[in-house]
């Protein structure tokens, strides 16, 4: 099974190489390549695939990669830019980053036995000629206004060259590099297998699964799936179980059966872009990959309630290339042991707390993303950081939102780690929104001049103390467990109140307008790009509550019947009339009420979004109470 020789394939044609005479070239040497498709992105992070063959691409070189192709508004995700009477759009490619081809493992060419290839090209989207429109866009406008503008406030503040290593002031620097990275992870199952969520449950209780040993053919996607990526020049890093799953079991055939497990892969950090694009090819490959043994994957947050969802932590990091050829990272301190950033990292990670609100509609946009952040299974669920308890001694803490990576004996390594983002955030915006707050906070601390420990000081704040940039009524960092050493309404207090739905969630985007204004970068995001984010996002949500949550909502309420016979004690019958009436207050209507389920599909019926929304928290409290009440029914059952 996939024993293609691997070394004759093409995997991606590089940034420099996108002259025509190369691209002719490399593709007749690759016959295996039979078509093009351009990839352009649009607000949603969705992008487009089609094919047209490599023949008449070399033909029509010129003009496609100076014009692109033609797509319309129904191909793309642009609400409220590319409607039905306005629907023009081309195709522009990006001759910037590295183009990869994606292989059709179940179609082999006879010729060359290999299997057939599409080069997938990325490409910006241009609306009615003019207006350059969608996600990839906003991250190009994003890290260009990052880079300028740290630039000049290096230049009109020298002084926080005091407390950066290996640069005396702004001269000795050529260009400003932002470099990221995301880890992967996600949930693969045999077809139609089905959760026993008691027993995930125990086995994450007990980590019998986290870094554990892999076997049969999980074992041999995911080395496969490496080898692979390799390939693609992605510099893997590490392949291994996280810590939801259970162990499968051997048929008598010798088959491994009833999968499901988690696992995360992780490769080299990149420029903000291409991470972006390498992340879209690493899902494709582990799709296709694990397909390829018989093996479903899924990159849902929250793939199965009451387990630990999938996590695709973000990480964030600013250096410099310096004239004479040294690469310096501008977070790292001059003294390590003394200080835990320069003026540069505390203001970038103050702006990304204090302009969360504005980031998290493009972490969070989805019930299933929302699912995953929740108290018990080691995702975020307040606006906090950690910085660890001395500067000497790095540490993690891996309750808080975004985290603070340093590591003495690797001083380019110092990084933020935002730990909300899932395999479904959309990756471009995410990165966009993050380092132009970022750079709001930057711009602060070094336009007060503020020193490292003036800034530790502003971090580290308590509840209704003054500071020059954060704000008075709330916390900002903590050195203790989130979780366990705060109460639900100490953290609501100290820390913010995280949204619960999609709906609450986009109102940050009406309700924070400084923030909002952070975060758009003058215009990075603008007003046009905002509404129709938000519009998309609602869009979604709106649809999804109605046409499948609801139905599952209905599908778990009738899981749950009745079991027990004759030989039912009076603990029985309580316990099961407490779950009647519940099923019923939920899902059952009669002529003098309607049950919630109808009410919350009549609220997104007449659009009004913040009733269905209440209905929503209301549904999600009421089915979780349903089920432990359920367990607590059946426990009792011979």
């Amino acid at each position: 099974m996939l024993e293609f020789n691997l070394d004759r394939m093409l995997f991606n044609i590089p940034a420099d190489a996108h002259e025509k005479s190369d691209l002719i070239r490399i593709l007749r040497d690759h016959p295996e390549v039979q078509f093009v498709s351009f990839a352009g992105l649009d607000i949603a992070g969705n992008d487009t695939d089609e094919r047209i063959p490599v023949k008449l691409f070399i033909e029509d070189m010129d003009e496609m990669l100076a014009h692109g192709v033609q797509t319309d508004g129904s191909s793309v995700n642009l609400p409220k830019i590319a409607e039905l009477n306005n629907a023009k759009v081309d195709m522009i490619p990006d001759m910037t980053v590295n183009w990869f081809v994606d292989y059709n493992f179940d179609n082999v060419d006879i010729r060359t036995g290999l299997p057939v290839g599409t080069l997938r090209i990325p490409a910006f989207l241009v609306h009615n000629d003019t207006n350059e429109v969608g996600s990839r866009v906003i991250l190009r406008d994003s890290v260009k206004k990052f880079k300028e503008d740290l630039m000049e406030l290096l230049k009109a503040h020298p002084y926080v060259f005091r407390y950066i290593d290996g640069a005396e002031s702004a001269d000795d620097i050529e260009e400003i590099k932002i470099t990221s990275a995301t880890e992967l992870e996600f949930w693969v199952r045999t077809p139609d297998d089905k959760a026993d969520r008691e027993q995930l449950s125990t086995s994450q209780e007990l980590k019998e699964q986290y870094w554990k040993r892999t076997y049969g053919p999980v074992r041999t996607a995911l080395e496969k799936t490496i080898e692979i990526l390799d390939y693609y020049g992605l510099e893997m890093e590490m392949g291994h179980k996280e810590v939801g799953g259970v162990k499968s079991k051997l048929t008598s055939t010798g088959n491994h059966d009833h999968i499901m497990e988690q696992l995360e892969i992780d490769w080299k950090f990149s420029d903000a872009m291409q991470v972006a694009d390498n992340e879209k090819q690493v899902k494709y490959v582990v799709r296709d990959v694990f397909n390829q043994f018989g093996l479903n994957t899924t990159f849902m947050a929250k793939p199965i309630e009451g387990v630990a969802g999938s996590g695709e932590h973000t990480h964030l990091g600013v250096s410099a290339k310096l004239k004479n050829g040294k690469l310096i990272n501008l977070f790292t301190p001059a003294a390590f042991d003394e200080e835990f950033m320069t003026p540069i990292g505390f203001g970038g990670l103050m702006g990304i707390l204090k302009n969360y609100e504005a980031i998290n509609p493009f972490v969070s946009s989805s019930t299933d993303s929302l699912n995953r952040l929740k108290p018990g299974y080691e995702a975020p669920v307040c606006i906090v950081t950690s910085l660890g308890h001395s500067a000497a001694e790095p540490s993690r803490n891996r309750t808080i939102l975004v985290g603070l990576v340093r590591d003495k004996k690797s001083p380019m390594a110092t990084r933020f780690e935002l730990r909300a983002p899932n395999p479904k955030s959309n990756t471009y915006l995410v990165l966009a929104a993050s380092y132009m707050a970022m750079l709001d906070g930057i711009r602060h601390a070094l336009e007060a001049e503020k020193t490292p420990k003036e800034l530790e000081a502003s971090l580290s704040k308590k509840y209704g103390e003054d500071d020059f940039y954060l704000e008075k009524y709330r916390e900002y960092r903590s050195e203790k467990d989130v979780f366990e050493d705060y109460t639900p309404e100490e953290r609501d207090r100290f820390f913010g109140t995280a949204p619960a739905t999609v709906w609450q969630n986009a109102q940050a985007l009406v309700k924070y307008p400084e923030k909002v204004a952070a975060i758009s970068g003058d215009g990075v995001f603008n007003e046009k790009s905002l509404e129709s984010y938000k519009t998309y996002i609602i869009n979604e949500w709106s649809t999804e509550l109605h046409s499948r949550e609801i139905h599952n909502y209905m599908d778990r309420v009738r899981e749950c019947v009745k079991l027990h016979g004759e030989d039912a004690t009076d603990y029985d019958l309580a316990n099961w009339e407490k779950i009647n009436e519940l099923k019923y207050y939920i899902a059952k209507d009669s002529l003098e009420r309607k049950s919630l389920l109808t009410q919350a599909r009549e609220a997104l019926e007449a659009k009004d979004y913040s009733l269905a929304s209440d209905l929503q928290i209301e549904l999600q409290s009421k089915l979780e109470e349903l089920q432990k009440l359920y367990a607590t029914y059946k426990r009792n059952l011979f």
